[in-house]
């Protein structure tokens, strides 16, 4: 299918609902989602972002800047993940109790609202990864416009592109406690210390980086392309002795550099959902 004909195909079945609202996380696909909405619901559309611990706060700020600049309704609403036993504990499908948490509580909003139908920005090849929080949104019936249109990350880049929203080249992003081992407890201090790990980094002109909690250790994933530049200068010496006074006694480089979901690499793929599982979202 052609591009343009993928385009159509998202906008017609979008303008079919009455009123949506967006789980936006500010990212690329969320935005395209949002953007197409707007469009096509003649602005019968409100954007929610989650607040919570494991959002890094300059996420949330992107967000805020994004639909002002599209004009569109946000609002920003306080997630309860890490009250959760399940999610604390960090087991294989900790997504699962984080979107289940997220979706209740778009619900609410849905109802209060009075808005019809609630949209996330998951993409066909979200599908191929291990994202269990993809069976919680078929259970709370959310709708997945991008998988539905048969719109992949580069079909999602190159439509948001010709759109001109400004963010269509933003790399991928993913919440702070994936950064933690499945099976180590997740707590609010790892999620700060692996928070201001990163911003170390960012700050310095990384584009991506993970900082994986390892107890006292930190294990650095940057691009391979950008790993030279940080033993120029003496920039190595300097976010290592940011990192220690952060809390982290031990820094690796991970010589692989940056990969999406690497801690999922030790996992049984078996375990993964189902195409079948997977068409309602993350």
């Amino acid at each position: 299918m052609l591009l343009q004909d993928k385009r159509l195909n998202l906008e017609s079945k979008i303008f079919k609902l009455d009123s949506a609202i967006v789980a936006f996380s500010g990212g690329i696909d969320s935005t395209l989602v949002l953007a197409v909405a707007n469009k096509v619901l003649s602005g019968r559309v409100l954007a929610v972002t989650a607040k919570s611990d494991s959002v890094p706060e300059r996420e949330l700020h992107s967000a805020q800047e994004l639909t002002k600049a599209l004009g569109i309704n946000h609002k920003i609403i306080r997630t309860e993940e890490m009250s959760s036993p399940n999610y604390l504990k960090n087991p294989e499908n900790r997504c699962y109790y984080c979107k289940l948490e997220l979706y209740a509580k778009l619900a609410i909003v849905s109802s209060q609202y009075k808005i019809t139908s609630i949209l996330n920005g998951i993409n066909l090849d979200d599908l191929g990864d291990h994202r269990p929080g993809i069976i919680a949104a078929k259970e709370a019936s959310i709708i997945s416009p991008l998988v539905d249109s048969q719109l992949n990350k580069q079909d999602v880049r190159n439509l948001a592109r010709d759109m001109g929203l400004t963010n269509w080249e933003k790399p991928a992003l993913a919440c702070l406690s994936s950064r933690i081992p499945y099976g180590q407890p997740v707590t609010s201090k790892k999620l700060s210390m692996i928070n201001k790990a990163e911003e170390v980094f960012l700050a310095e002109g990384f584009k991506e980086v993970r900082v994986r909690h390892y107890g006292d250790m930190a294990r650095i994933e940057l691009l391979k392309t950008e790993i030279p530049n940080l033993m120029k200068n003496g920039l190595y010496e300097k976010t290592i002795n940011h990192l220690k006074k952060i809390g982290f006694h031990k820094i690796t480089i991970d010589p692989e550099g940056y990969r999406s979901g690497s801690l999922n690499e030790a996992l049984d793929l078996n375990s993964k959902p189902t195409l079948e599982e997977s068409k309602c979202g993350k």
